[in-house]
C-alpha cells in the first residue's frame, strides 16, 4: 500500500494539533447525545404519542421501539430541477425502510434556494445565509428525538453544507446523503457561454439568450456544469457519506432508484443497536475535511467550498484555513476538466469513469486518506468502483482506467501537476484564486483599478466602453457583513468580452465567484471585507493592484504612507427590499469568509 504524501500527512497533523481542544468538546456533544440525550425511549408517552399519530401502518413498530425509525430531512421543491425529483423519494424510503423491519418519517424540511435564479438579483444577497438557515431548519427536524438515523436529501449549492452543520450537531445519528442526479446533458456548455457573450456585446437579443439558457438547463436534475452543486457531490463521495458513486446517475433511472434503496438499507445496518455503528461525528473527522479538499484540487471544484468547508468542519469541532487549502494544491494533481475548467459536462464525466477513478487513482498513490470511517462497508475503497445493474440487482464493479482521457486523467498523466487554487495574501488582504480554467500568461495581472459597489455600474461601464483598457475590476462592500456576500456571475460575460479583445483583465472582490468562474482572473472572497475597515475599502479608482497566481501576491501599489492616511468611504446603505432586510441579524454577526462566514457557528462558540 502506497505511503501517503508527506505534505497531506503534515497538513493532517497541523489540523488535528490545532483542533484538538474544539474537537474533543464536540466528541463529548454526540457521547452525550447518544448515551445520555433525549431519543425516543426517553420521551413522555404524550410526547411519543404525538411523534406517531400520522404514521398509519408504521405506528406499531413506532410505537414498540423495536427497530430504527428514519429522520428524512428534505430539501424538495419543484421549481428548482436538482431538488424536484425529491418530490417522491419519501415514500419510496419507507417502502425500502419496511423491507428491513425500519420506519422513516419526514423529519423537516429546509429552504433550497437557486444561485442560477437568483443570479445578479436582490435575491442572491440571501444565498450564502441560506446555507445557515438551512443548518437551523435541520437542527429543528433532528430536535424531536424520534429518530436512531438520518437521511438528508439534498443537492446544491448552500443545500449540503447546511444540512451537514445542522446534521452535525445530532453527530451521533448514523446518517447518510442521498443525491437526486444531474439532469441529461442539453445545449453545450461552450456553446451556451458564446451566446451570452453575444448577448453582452447587443449582438443577439434576449429571445435568442432565453432560448440557449432553456436548452442548456432544460429538465430534472443537477445542472451539468461543475460549480459548486456537483462539488458538493464530488465532496460526499471523498468524505464516504454517499452510496458509491452515487453522484452523477441521473434522476429517474433504475441505478438512481437502487442507489436509493441500498442508502436505505445501510443507514439501518449501521446504527447503535448493531456491531457497526458509524454515526456521522465520527465519519466526518480531520481526514475527512483534508479528503474533502483534495477531491476539491484533483477535480477543480468550486472555490465556493473554501468559505463552506472551514464552517463544515467547524460544526465538527474542527479548524481549518486558506494555508491548509493552499498546500495540498500545490501536490494534488488536477487530473479532471469538467466545465468550466474543460469541454465535457459531469455526465461526460461519469461516464469516463467518474469519480471512481478519482478515488482509485488518488488512493494508489497516497493522495488521499484511506483510512476514514465511511458509510460503506470497507471504507474508502468501495468508493473505487462503480454501481451497475445486473441480473437486475444493484452491484459495483471495478473501473480499470479512464474511458475519455480529454476529460479524465491518471495521476501519472495528469491536467496540471497541481490543483489550481492558489492563495493570495498582500496588502489588499487574503483571497483565493482558482486557476485552472486560466490561461497561464493571465496569471499576473497589473493594471489601474477600477472602483465599484454594485454589479449594475460594472455593466453600465462595460456598455460605455469605459473599461475598454487594461484593468482590475474591484467590486467591494460585497462580503457576508455587507450584504450577505452574493455570487457575481453577472459579470463574468462583460470581462470575458473585454478579455478576448486583447485586454489585460482581472476581478477582485470580497463577495463570492463560485466554481464557475471560468477564464478571467478572479481573486474573490477577500478578507477582511470593506464593510469594518478592510484594506480593500482604501482603493481608488486609478490605483495600480498586482494580482498575481504565480507568486501569491494581491497587492496595492501605493505609498505606504500615503495608503495608511486614507479615508475610508462610506459604504452604501443596507439591503432593503427582497426579503434582505430580514437577514440583518445574520450580517451583523457574521464572521471573516476564511472561518465559514457563518453567524450561527460564530454565535455558538461564544457559549461553548
Amino acid at each position: 500500500m502506497t505511503d501517503l504524501h508527506p505534505v497531506i500527512a503534515k497538513v493532517t497533523d497541523r489540523i488535528i494539533k490545532r483542533s484538538a481542544p474544539q474537537r474533543r468538546k464536540y466528541l463529548d456533544l454526540i457521547e452525550r447525545g447518544r448515551d445520555a440525550g433525549t431519543n425516543r425511549t426517553q420521551l413522555s408517552c404524550g410526547n411519543l404519542a404525538h411523534g406517531f399519530a400520522a404514521s398509519g401502518e408504521d405506528k406499531p413498530v413506532i410505537r414498540s421501539g423495536q427497530a430504527m425509525n428514519i429522520g428524512i430531512v428534505t430539501a424538495y421543491n419543484d421549481m428548482l430541477s436538482a431538488h424536484q425529483p425529491y418530490g417522491r423519494y419519501p415514500e419510496a424510503i419507507k417502502i425500502a425502510a419496511r423491507e428491513v423491519g425500519a420506519t422513516a418519517q419526514v423529519a423537516g424540511g429546509v429552504p433550497a434556494m437557486c444561485d442560477g435564479v437568483t443570479q445578479g438579483q436582490a435575491g442572491m444577497d440571501l444565498s450564502l445565509f441560506s446555507r445557515d438557515t438551512i443548518a437551523l431548519a435541520t437542527a429543528v427536524a433532528l430536535s424531536h428525538a424520534m429518530f436512531e438515523g438520518a437521511l438528508l436529501l439534498g443537492i446544491c449549492d448552500k443545500i449540503v453544507p447546511g444540512l451537514l452543520i445542522g446534521a452535525l450537531r445530532f453527530g451521533h445519528l448514523p446518517t447518510i446523503l442521498v443525491p437526486g442526479g444531474p439532469m441529461p446533458s442539453g445545449l453545450a456548455n461552450k456553446e451556451k457561454v458564446r451566446i451570452r457573450q453575444l448577448y453582452a456585446e447587443g449582438k443577439v437579443g434576449r429571445e435568442e439568450l432565453l432560448e440557449s439558457e432553456s436548452a442548456s438547463y432544460h429538465g430534472a436534475g443537477t445542472c451539468t456544469f461543475y460549480g459548486t452543486a456537483n462539488s458538493n457531490q464530488m465532496m460526499m463521495e471523498v468524505m464516504g457519506l454517499h452510496m458509491p458513486c452515487a453522484s452523477f446517475v441521473n434522476p429517474g433511472t433504475k441505478l438512481r432508484s437502487e442507489l436509493t434503496r441500498a442508502a436505505v438499507h445501510r443507514v439501518t445496518a449501521i446504527g447503535w443497536d448493531g456491531d457497526d455503528y458509524r454515526p456521522l461525528g465520527h465519519c466526518i473527522d480531520e481526514k475527512a475535511i483534508v479528503n474533502a479538499i483534495i477531491g476539491l484540487m484533483a477535480t477543480g471544484g468550486s472555490t465556493n467550498h473554501a468559505i463552506h468547508l472551514p464552517a463544515i468542519a467547524r460544526a465538527a469541532g474542527i479548524t481549518i484555513d486558506w494555508t491548509d487549502f493552499a498546500e495540498i494544491s500545490d501536490v494534488v494533481p488536477l487530473l479532471a476538466r469538467v466545465y468550466p475548467n474543460g469541454a465535457g459536462d459531469v455526465n461526460n464525466f461519469h461516464a469516463a469513469g467518474g469519480m471512481s477513478v478519482v478515488i482509485r487513482e488518488l488512493l494508489d498513490n497516497g493522495l488521499l486518506h484511506r483510512d476514514i470511517l465511511t458509510v460503506a462497508r470497507d471504507g474508502l475503497t468501495d468508493y473505487g468502483k462503480e454501481p451497475v445493474i445486473e441480473d437486475e440487482a444493484l452491484q459495483w464493479r471495478d473501473v480499470p482506467a479512464s474511458r475519455d482521457l480529454s476529460i479524465l486523467r491518471p495521476v501519472s498523466d495528469p491536467f496540471s501537476p497541481d490543483g489550481g487554487m492558489r492563495l493570495l495574501a498582500g496588502n489588499l488582504g487574503r483571497c483565493v484564486m482558482k486557476v485552472s480554467a486560466v490561461d497561464r500568461e493571465r496569471w499576473t495581472i497589473e493594471a489601474p483599478a477600477a472602483i465599484f459597489h454594485d454589479q449594475d455600474d460594472v455593466l453600465r461601464a462595460f456598455k460605455a466602453g469605459e473599461l475598454e483598457r487594461d484593468v482590475v475590476v474591484v467590486m467591494r462592500f460585497q462580503g457576508p457583513r455587507a450584504n450577505g456576500m452574493p455570487e457575481l456571475h453577472k459579470l463574468t460575460p462583460a470581462l470575458g468580452v473585454l478579455q478576448d479583445r486583447g485586454f489585460r483583465v482581472a476581478l477582485v472582490t470580497d463577495g463570492r465567484m463560485s466554481g464557475a468562474s471560468g477564464k478571467v482572473p478572479a481573486a474573490i472572497h477577500l478578507s477582511p471585507e470593506a464593510l469594518g475597515g478592510g484594506p480593500i475599502a482604501r482603493l481608488k479608482d486609478g490605483d495600480m493592484v498586482r494580482v498575481c497566481a504565480e507568486t501569491g501576491v494581491i497587492e496595492a501599489l501605493v505609498d505606504a504612507a500615503e495608503w495608511n492616511a486614507r479615508d475610508l468611504p462610506a459604504p452604501p446603505p443596507p439591503p432593503y427590499n427582497t426579503g434582505r432586510e430580514l437577514f440583518a441579524l445574520f450580517r451583523h454577526h457574521s464572521d471573516l469568509a476564511e472561518q465559514g462566514a457563518s453567524p450561527i457557528l460564530a454565535a455558538m462558540e461564544t457559549e461553548m
